[in-house]
């Protein structure tokens, strides 16, 4: 054979070779897929039955030891519990013990005091009766010369009784003697009058009886008379005394309004750079404003009750604004005047409605919202007008008379004491020309100007009027003397009560028909507790006046305090 033929067989072997080894490959990686295949699926079999045998071994073993573990976390939990319990409940034993013993030491204590109080008082009642004693010594020293003195002017005394026993014979006799001549002297002179003794002595004390009576009906007429004429003058100095001591403290009380503020800091900003906003302030409503060292407040001072509330409302708007300045004053000023204003009406007509009126001025309604802002003797002036108004009607009504007018006067009774101009006569007669002014009634202006008699009545309202004036006035607690009397009586009352041994704290309730008495139950005991109420009831029945009765109860109660920690 050639090398062409070699070559060939050559390349024949080479192909049939790589051909071999190519599908000698492939049938090794097939069976190699196959065996990774069933390895795999072996190898899940055996997960999916570890997996099995681990779920059950973790319900048998570890669900039991769950369930040991929480038995025994209670077990431990109510054993824990129980020690605490037991704990506090020594602890609580202990701290009473502790404040048994401190009772005890405290009671040992007072105990030993009283002790040595009492060995100071035996020492100084020792010191006292020796020194009695001694002076026993002394006094008796002395009995003895005295009685040695006794005895000697016992003798003398003897036979100056005997002396006197023979003068006293003699004496007897002579004044026998002139008895006997001042009877027959008696005897001539009722001869010579024609009358006995004791007609004589009816006759002379007729006589004294007639002069004395004269002489005490010219010593009344003379101080009746030096009555009159001194009556007004006293009257008007009794005026003036009291107003020079009452009238500053009211003025006080009842010319000046409280503006509460947040700081202090808010004093600067309301003042101003060199005063300009007080001086804004003060011009724009007529009201002074004081700001002084009071903490947290400023003042406002003025007559006119509603510039002051204009004041008032003003500076909280602008305090709760922050915009202080003289232009935002007049601004806010203006506003809150206008507000008042309004306000003024609204009260004015919802009272007119309140009573049933009709017809009555505009000027007049604005009037007696006004009222609103005035007081009289503490009473406010708008509810006093009111309720003598439908005083007035219910007399009125009772008499059959014109309960309207009745009524309209009784409103309009003290409307002169709200007039803004200042006009120097009684408030009844401005408010009768007020009246006047405005078209009203003649009898009810006659009732307004008439109600403190400075004019003749002539309408039949008028006293009735002034009745229903008089009786709202007078009701208790309607004026502030009343009402300061009756603190009075309250305060009185709590100091008698707490004026005891024990007590700690006083009540007065109910109006002051109660008093509730707090006392320590460490020195008043139950019996001396009721004891005490006896005594209490017994001062104020003796030291006091007062209407109906009292009820005084004494309260005693014991508190034992403990701190659980």
């Amino acid at each position: 054979m050639d090398g062409i033929t070699v070559f060939l067989l050559l390349a024949v072997a080479v192909v049939a070779l790589g051909i071999g080894i190519a599908v000698d490959r492939w049938l090794l990686a097939r069976a190699g897929r196959r065996e990774i295949e069933r390895a795999q699926e072996r190898a899940d079999q055996l997960l999916a039955q570890a997996e099995q045998e681990a779920t059950a071994f973790r319900k048998e073993h570890i669900d039991d030891a769950k369930d040991a573990l929480l038995n025994t976390r209670k077990a431990f939990d109510e054993e824990r519990d129980e020690t605490r319990r037991a704990l506090r409940r020594s602890r609580q034993k202990l701290e009473q013990r502790h404040e048994k013993l401190n009772r005890r030491a405290q009671r040992v204590n007072e105990r030993e005091q009283v002790l040595h109080e009492a060995t100071e008082v035996i020492d100084t009642l020792r010191r006292e009766a020796e020194q009695a004693h001694r002076q026993a010594e002394l006094l008796r020293a002395s009995a003895d010369a005295l009685l040695q003195e006794a005895t000697t002017r016992r003798a003398a005394l003897e036979q100056q009784e005997q002396d006197l026993g023979a003068l006293k014979k003699n004496t007897v006799a002579k004044q026998e003697k002139l008895d006997r001549m001042i009877a027959e002297h008696v005897r001539k002179l009722e001869q010579v009058s024609g009358m006995t003794a004791a007609e004589a002595r009816e006759a002379l004390l007729d006589q004294l009886i007639d002069e004395a009576q004269l002489e005490a009906s010219s010593l009344i007429k003379e101080i009746r008379d030096e009555a009159k004429l001194t009556a007004n003058r006293d009257a008007r100095k009794i005026i003036l005394t009291a107003i020079q001591r009452t009238a500053a403290s009211h003025a006080i009380e009842n010319t000046v309004s409280v503006v509460n503020i947040q700081s202090d800091e808010m004093k600067g900003r309301i003042i101003g750079r060199e005063g300009r906003n007080i001086r804004a302030f003060e011009a724009a409503t007529g009201i002074e404003v004081i700001v002084d060292d009071t903490p947290e407040a400023v003042i406002l001072s003025g007559f006119d009750p509603v510039r002051r509330e204009i004041a008032r409302i003003s500076l909280n708007q602008l305090i709760q604004d922050g915009r202080i300045h003289p232009g935002r004053i007049e601004e806010v000023v203006e506003k809150a005047t206008a507000e008042i204003e309004e306000e003024l009406v609204e009260i004015g007509e919802r009272t007119v409605i309140d009573l049933n009126m009709h017809g009555l001025h505009p000027e007049l309604i604005r009037m007696i919202g006004r009222m609103r802002y005035r007081t009289s003797y503490g009473q406010n002036l708008l509810a006093h007008s009111i309720e003598t108004s439908r005083i007035a009607s219910l007399i009125a009504a009772e008499l059959g008379l014109d309960t309207a007018k009745a009524r309209r006067a009784g409103l309009l009774h003290d409307i002169g004491k709200v007039v803004e101009e200042e006009i120097e006569k009684p408030h009844a007669i401005v408010g009768m020309e007020l009246c006047k002014k405005f078209k009203e009634d003649d009898e009810v202006c006659n009732a307004v100007g008439a109600h403190h008699d400075e004019i003749e009545m002539t309408a039949l309202i008028s006293p009735i009027v002034q009745a229903a004036d008089a009786i709202s006035g007078a009701r208790p607690g309607a004026r502030r003397e009343a009402l300061q009397a009756y603190i009075k009586r309250l305060e009185k009352l709590e100091e008698m009560a707490a004026s005891f041994d024990g007590v700690e704290r006083v009540y007065a309730i109910q109006a002051g028909r109660e008093i509730r008495v707090m006392v320590n139950h460490d020195l008043v005991s139950d019996a001396q507790a009721e004891q005490l109420a006896v005594n209490i009831s017994k001062k104020i029945q003796n030291e006091m006046q007062y209407p109906g009765q009292i009820k005084v109860t004494v309260i005693r109660e014991v508190r034992s305090v403990s701190y659980a920690k």
